[in-house]
């Protein structure tokens, strides 16, 4: 018996809804065909996932003519042979051939550009047709082959470090439901999870809290690899990496191969902690951090691991104590490391403004601009430095009423001034204009 095209059998499934019914009601059909293009469908051959209407209703018309015959793929009849004109032809196979990387867009922008072809006449799937029965329609060579990726695994604890972030749940803050992300940083070694906190946003701030809370207590890493994500490009990320002595690494774009580990965790977040949250006993970001840590040092980190051979995480990252990079006396500089400096006018009055809040910084410093030094993760003022990092003093919150009665420096007076002992312009045009003399 003659085997049933397995594509046939595709769309007579898609058909079902339809092709079972003895009689559709008036409108009925149209309904149906809309209801099944809704869905997602894995279809042989093909990474789309959707169907069109247009498709659906044209398979249930072949149907009905010949059945399950209709629905078989045919071959185009002109299979083989371009309807493009000869020379256009010969335009079209010499770009790709001059340059292999061409795509099908660029040369038809080539041709139409030098005149070879006129505007909107040329379409793609004809291109791709013709360049296929050539056999030049794919890359060949170096440029063709797929880039060789395999299973790695860093040589110990500290040596790599991988960050990312998951976008997660809403809590309740401040009355209103918030939607959370999730930052978290894992060792490539151990699949230990450095640090790892729900925060409001996905911000560079975010991401450097949940960094500075890791390498407290987890040492320094040697490599840390990020996305390409603006948050991961601050400056102000560069930095303390770069006074850290860690080599900040990013992936390339549309690569997250290099980040398997940490989709993996993500998977592990979802399916074993967050599916089982109860709801009703979240009532802002710090209970659910709370069961976060828990969960990590009671549950995560003491798990065997099958990719450690039976290893818990904690257990493989303790066998490597000794390389770990330690913050040493680094540990009471760390809060420094990770202030900012935000560019300020000084106002005539002595002040500038963060977080609209005033303060007074040296009253000599009035009409210029400043850096300040701000702690951003508890939003308090530090002080005051120039370009070079020097420091220019310190900045207090502003006392409207203790300025009230404070004493303000003034500068000295001038001393009074020597009567001239010369000639003087203006008793001379006295005598002059009132002809007197001088008694």
């Amino acid at each position: 018996m003659k085997e049933i095209d397995p594509k046939a059998l595709f769309r007579l499934s898609v058909l079902g809804p339809l092709v079972s019914r003895e009689r559709l009601a008036r409108g009925e059909r149209q309904r149906l065909i809309r209801d099944l293009a809704q869905r997602e469908y894995v279809i042989p051959g093909s990474r789309r996932r959707t169907l069109s209407e247009k498709t659906i209703e044209a398979w249930y018309y072949a149907w009905q003519r010949a059945g399950i015959e209709g629905l078989i793929p045919r071959v185009r009849a002109d299979r083989g042979r371009s309807q493009i004109a000869s020379a256009i032809q010969e335009a079209i196979l010499a770009a790709k051939r001059e340059n292999p990387r061409r795509s099908i867009r660029q040369i038809q922008r080539l041709l139409e550009t030098a005149g070879v072809a006129a505007c909107d006449v040329l379409s793609r799937s004809a291109i791709h047709r013709l360049l296929q029965g050539h056999g030049i329609s794919r890359l060949r060579g170096a440029a063709s082959e797929p880039e060789e990726r395999r299973s790695f695994v860093a040589e110990s604890a500290g040596a790599i470090w991988y960050g990312d972030v998951m976008h997660a749940l809403r809590v309740p803050v401040d009355g209103q439901l918030r939607k959370t992300y999730l930052v978290s940083l894992m060792d490539d070694a151990s699949r230990l999870i450095t640090h790892s906190a729900f925060c409001l946003g996905e911000t560079a701030l975010d991401i450097e809290g949940v960094l500075k809370q890791a390498l407290l207590k987890r040492g320094v890493p040697i490599k840390l690899v990020v996305d390409n994500g603006a948050a991961y490009r601050a400056h102000t990320l560069q930095g303390i990496c770069a006074r850290l002595g860690i080599h900040l690494i990013y992936c390339r774009p549309y690569t997250p191969e290099g980040k398997g580990k940490l989709e993996r965790w993500h998977r592990t977040i979802r399916d074993q902690f967050l599916s089982e949250i109860d709801p009703q006993r979240i009532l802002h970001l710090a209970d659910l951090n709370a069961r976060l840590w828990a969960w990590l040092e009671q549950i995560y980190h003491r798990t065997a691991h099958a990719g450690l051979g039976g290893l818990t995480p904690l257990a493989r990252y303790q066998q490597d104590l000794p390389k770990v990079r330690s913050l040493g006396t680094r540990a009471t500089q760390l809060d420094a490391l990770f202030y900012h400096r935000e560019k300020r006018f000084v106002r005539k009055d002595g002040t500038v403004s963060y977080q609209g809040q005033r303060f007074e910084v040296p009253y000599a410093l009035s009409g210029k601009t400043i850096c300040l030094v701000v702690d951003p993760h508890t939003e308090t003022v530090k002080g005051v430095e120039d370009d070079e990092g020097r420091s220019l003093g310190l900045a207090t919150p502003l006392d409207l009423a203790a300025n009230r009665t404070r004493t303000r420096h003034k500068p000295a007076a001038d001393p009074a001034p020597t009567p001239p002992s010369g000639p003087n312009l203006v008793e001379l045009a006295h005598q002059r204009h009132y002809h007197t003399k001088e008694s």
